[in-house]
């Protein structure tokens, strides 16, 4: 493993501090998911200067550009070299390998304290967690939970008392701290990882692919089985938990608030050395759409893969046809004297027994409801007439009376002038003028409250868009 694996190779190379240092401040301080080779070649010359100006002119005599290609070779794994879509310009990426390394070197570096205390916790936290979601004894369960609910209560009403004893003290508040900046770092880390399983099992199913010589149906299963699997992995299922729950609002919200709050406590922000630790979850949203980003593309890059042979394997089947065509046409006018062969008709007739529907007899409906006598029924014609007809002659005629002394002029005032007859019935004609018309206009962004009265004498209002009618000179 020390000779094979890129982080045992990185930890031993001539030039590991200068790799990790820069590797570390290029990707890992400013949170850069993936750098374009000019970005990362302009900061690697910006960083060897420095060091030769300390060192001397002759150390590092190579060109960034090379440093990075040697970075990227199959040989040392410790840089992702790819070229993202629509772009002919290489871009990198740490692997898992050299975070894995770079989150170990972090581990080096002295901590001002070891605390126990909240990482007992957690592992506690943890194993009641284990027990408690698998537990089959119904009693124990609620045993467990009345147990809980009890310490609730205690301390709701000792807070209730007045007492603060509940409160933290500086020690446990910094060593929680600590705890919580590391695990939100290393959970950073774990994208990359994700990552690349991901694009280990795209590259798996490729191989198969490649190398197929079965059913392709088989093929087919296989491959979308593989897909299947991954999403539905402990792996997949649990950053698809964590992805649903940084995406919903409500959870965004409470770390924004629960942020803002420790932050603002002061022996945590006097330790507080690292301040993107307080919008920590913008990096996970930033690296976890990264990682959905990746695996949407990887998804569409193998659809277009199978699609591309599925294209190589019809053309070579379209040529096989067109051979035969050329042949036939070739010895139509000498056809070979062996063929015997004939047939009555381009398609044979198949007829199944099994395909002929069942009988079906036929059903025959018997009334069971006495028929109504003709002397008995009485029929309201009155909805046959009671129709409401709109003189849209008239509604022209109010609204040239409205513009006979103005050049423009409201619905509303021609309505001011003329009231309703009619009710939404005339007002909906009102606006079919409007829209038909070239002398008039329909104001969305603007409205107006009309009112009238109805055949029954009820107030009726409608909040409408504003219509305003225009003189034919004046249009």
């Amino acid at each position: 493993m020390r000779k094979s694996h890129p982080a045992w190779r990185l930890m031993y190379a001539d030039n590991s501090p200068m790799i990790a240092t820069f590797l570390d401040r290029a990707f890992r301080e400013e949170n850069d998911r993936t750098l374009s080779e000019s970005e990362l070649s302009m900061r690697l010359e910006d960083f060897l200067f420095t060091l030769r100006e300390t060192e001397g002119d002759e150390a590092y005599p190579r060109a960034a550009r090379a440093y990075l290609d040697e970075w990227a070779h199959v040989e040392k794994g410790w840089l992702r070299k790819f070229y993202p879509p629509a772009s002919d310009e290489a871009h990198y990426d740490l692997t898992p390998a050299t975070e894995t390394t770079l989150r170990w070197l972090d581990g080096l570096f002295e901590r001002r304290f070891v605390g126990t205390e909240s990482r007992l916790n957690a592992v506690v936290q943890l194993l009641r967690e284990i027990a408690g979601g698998v537990e089959e004894n119904r009693e124990l369960r609620l045993t467990e939970l009345k147990r809980r609910r009890a310490e609730i209560t205690e301390e709701i009403a000792r807070i209730s008392s007045g007492e603060t004893e509940w409160q933290l003290d500086d020690r446990s508040l910094r060593e929680r701290f600590f705890e919580f900046s590391r695990t939100a770092r290393e959970l950073l880390s774990d994208f990359r990882a994700v990552e690349n399983n991901f694009r280990e099992l795209d590259r798996n199913v490729r191989e198969q692919i490649a190398t197929w010589s079965g059913e392709k149906s088989e093929m087919l299963e296989r491959i979308f089985g593989e897909h299947d699997a991954i999403s539905e992995s402990e792996q997949g299922q649990s950053f698809r938990a964590f992805w649903d729950f940084l995406m919903d609002p409500a959870s965004q919200e409470e770390l924004t608030d629960l942020l803002d709050r420790v932050f603002r406590i002061a022996s945590i922000s006097a330790e507080a050395e690292d301040t993107r630790l307080r919008r920590i979850h913008f990096d996970w949203m930033s690296a976890g759409e990264q990682t959905q980003r990746t695996v949407a593309r990887l998804s569409r890059q193998l659809r277009s893969y199978l699609d591309d042979r599925a294209y190589y394997e019809n053309r070579r089947i379209t040529e096989i046809l067109s051979n035969i065509e050329k042949a036939a046409i070739a010895i139509r006018h000498e056809p070979p004297d062996d063929l015997e062969m004939e047939l009555s008709d381009v398609r044979p007739e198949i007829t199944l027994p099994m395909a002929r529907p069942l009988f079906d007899p036929p059903r025959s409906s018997e009334l069971t409801i006495e028929p109504v006598l003709e002397e008995t029924v009485e029929i309201d014609a009155s909805a046959l007439f009671d129709r409401i007809i709109v003189d849209r002659r008239r509604l022209l005629q109010n609204i040239q009376d409205a513009l006979h002394d103005r050049s423009q002029v409201t619905l509303a005032a021609v309505l001011a002038a003329h009231p309703l007859e009619e009710g939404l019935a005339e007002l909906i004609d009102y606006f079919a003028i409007a829209a038909g018309s070239t002398h008039a206009s329909i104001h969305e962004d603007q409205t107006a409250v009309l009112t009238w009265r109805d055949r029954t004498g009820v107030v009726r209002q409608a909040t409408v868009p504003e219509v305003v009618f225009v003189a034919k000179e004046q249009s």
